[in-house]
């Protein structure tokens, strides 16, 4: 840019310029591919950023709203009632019914032939045009918002699941992971709301006394 906090605008002949105008390109990273990928990502992207969606909120509605009258799988006298949220929920639905749930995600995925999307040149169209629009600005800004949503989501559930791992809940008390090698520090000098003991790296996980005081040490000097 001919400066070290010049105007990205000056590099003008970086490749990226060619996809400035794709959807997803928002403050504050603007077109952000690290890798160098495109197309075949933006569709995998999208698929992801969908099924999280509906994830996060199969995670949230039937705590918030309860379950379905009636029973999941008659012949095993099983009602939905009976099916806990989140991961203990694995281990409850008949093998029938994972069997039903692949069937018509592969159905989802190939019912217009692999890689359709992509060959049209319009990754994650699938031809459900259920809430688009006919006016091209709020079309694209309903469809920057499904990316960004579903980047969310991807990051929400993830949080669900760990969540959901450690303590038993997708929204439990951290109290409840008893394991935590982190709970020999949660009383230390620094250790302060809103993140607690905040060890992103794990440098601590290994539960050693010395080490933590040695990298204190240094973080201090």
């Amino acid at each position: 840019t001919g400066s070290a906090w010049g105007d990205w605008a000056n590099y003008t002949d970086s490749p990226l310029r060619a996809f400035e105008s794709e959807l997803g390109v928002q403050a504050p990273v603007g077109f952000w591919d690290p890798a160098g990928f495109f197309q075949r990502r933006r569709s995998v992207e999208l698929k992801h950023g969908r099924i999280s969606m509906l994830a996060a909120m199969g995670y949230i509605t039937p705590e918030l709203t309860g379950r379905l009258p009636g029973y999941l799988s008659p012949s095993s006298n099983l009602r939905f009632e009976d099916v806990p949220n989140g991961l203990a929920a694995f281990s409850k639905v008949p093998a029938a019914g994972w069997a039903q749930i692949l069937a018509y995600m592969s159905f989802c995925e190939i019912s217009r032939g692999p890689g359709y999307d992509i060959k049209i040149g319009r990754p994650g169209d699938f031809g459900f045009y259920v809430l688009t629009s006919s006016d091209p600005e709020a079309k694209t800004k309903k469809l920057n918002a499904e990316i960004a949503n579903g980047r969310l989501a991807m990051m929400a559930i993830m949080g669900m699941l760990f969540q959901d791992g450690l303590t038993g809940s997708a929204w439990g008390d951290w109290a409840n992971y008893t394991d935590s090698p982190l709970r020999a520090f949660e009383s230390e000098l620094g250790v302060q709301a809103p993140v607690g003991f905040w060890d992103p790296a794990g440098f601590t996980k290994d539960g050693n006394e010395n080490n933590f005081r040695r990298r204190r040490q240094t973080e201090l000097k």
